[in-house]
């Protein structure tokens, strides 16, 4: 057989590729149908009785050293990918390689899919979503993409940019207003009525930010399935919450002592400081424009199953270890490990290496377990915090390069 590989000539016996009869050359020589013959190469030249294929002349190389010695070698240098679909095209399976490189070749390939998925999902995760074809033909297309751009693109114009300083800048003012609203010398009438203000006023702004997403969503199912969009409805919730709350409170006096009979009004002002508390959750907001909150919420995702392996070991170290130290330390008189659940504190803040020494042991067994303890806490803080910081550092770095 001549055989042109993309302007190389390779000259093969018929016998030997005989030999793998269900691959493109193996039929090649076997076929004695010459409209057969054309419809496994891409053209044939018959002055110079040869086959051509306009594929890689590099990787067919490996291809011809299989048929001339029945083992496919793969090099390191090769592109996964390519060399996979090469080998397809010849009909050659990846069975006739060696043990070792089919596991470093099949490694390597696992690493490729695992990092050009991840690449995908970051680009998908931070790319602003191109709104030129999203609103064609619908009502207002024209507004409604003026407003996607103003609000969810801050790259798109300068007013966009302020508009996204603006939001973050409110978040701060939010969580600060409502951290100085528990102090006590701001619980004074004239401070408590700015408060107030302050708060009226954020909750306008994130109010007519959330409708204007809302306004501009081309997707109103896809609008409510995203996560962001459900933090900013949650950031604006406790304010109007709290306000139906307290005109209920106030307006139906009779409702009121009927309450207090039954001894309802502590659980109302219980409820009304959760929903006040709820506004913490405006912080979150920050991770619409924050890269560094957004590559550290990335990395959570990518690396979830590190994540519940380490609280694994930690709950395992936290059972292990109370109950060793239960088991050395019951009987003394005075201890506070009374019982495993007791314990568990100590474990978990030995483990964590915080160390507050609120309950110690008094034994010298004691003192070995929670050495032991401690030293398993420090091995198992090392191992996976390098992994995401790690990883948190090359999503970061290629969050701020692809802004």
């Amino acid at each position: 057989l001549n055989i042109n590989v993309g302007g190389k000539l390779f000259h093969i016996a018929c016998r030997v590729v005989a030999r793998y009869p269900v691959t493109r050359l193996g039929k090649l020589a076997i076929c004695s149908d010459p409209t057969k013959k054309l419809q496994l190469c891409d053209d044939y030249s018959v002055q110079k009785n040869e086959y051509f294929f306009d594929r890689d002349p590099s990787i067919f190389h490996y291809i011809f050293h299989f048929y001339c010695s029945g083992v496919l070698w793969i090099m390191d240098e090769m592109c996964p990918s390519n060399f996979v679909e090469e080998i397809e095209y010849w009909g050659i399976h990846l069975k006739y390689s060696q043990r070792c490189c089919r596991i470093l070749f099949e490694e390597k390939q696992d690493e490729l899919s695992e990092f050009l998925k991840i690449q995908k999902e970051l680009e998908a995760e931070l790319e602003p979503l191109d709104a030129t074809g999203q609103f064609e033909g619908k009502c207002l297309g024209q507004y409604r993409q003026m407003i996607w751009n103003l609000i969810e693109n801050p790259y798109s114009s300068v007013p966009a940019k302020i508009i996204a300083v603006m939001s973050s800048f409110f978040v701060l003012i939010s969580i600060v207003g409502m951290t100085l609203s528990t102090v006590e010398e701001m619980k004074h009438k004239t401070w408590k009525q700015w408060m107030e203000q302050l708060e009226i006023i954020c909750a306008i702004f994130f109010t007519s930010e959330y409708l204007m997403r809302l306004i501009s969503s081309s997707s109103f199912k896809e609008f409510l399935r995203a996560a962001l969009n459900a933090i900013d409805l949650v950031a604006i919730l406790p304010f109007y919450i709290q306000i139906l709350f307290e005109n209920l409170d106030e307006g139906d006096m009779h409702y009121h002592e009927e309450l207090h009979k039954v001894e309802n009004v502590s659980k109302l002002g219980k409820v009304l400081k959760l929903i006040k508390l709820m506004r913490i959750f405006r912080i979150l907001k920050l991770a619409r424009h924050s890269t560094g909150l957004r590559a550290f919420r990335f990395t959570m995702r990518q690396c979830y199953q590190q994540v519940c392996c380490l609280f694994l070991f930690i709950a395992m170290g936290i059972f292990t270890f109370s109950a060793l130290m239960h088991s050395v330390e019951h009987d003394v008189p005075g201890t506070n490990f009374t019982s495993i659940p007791y314990a568990w504190w100590w474990a978990a803040v030995s483990l964590s290496t915080v160390g507050y020494g609120d309950t110690v042991p008094d034994t010298v067994l004691g003192r070995i377990v929670a050495f032991g303890c401690i030293s398993f806490g420090i091995i198992l803080n090392g191992m996976p915090i390098s992994i995401l910081y790690n990883k948190f550092s090359d999503y970061y770095a290629k969050l701020k390069a692809h802004e």
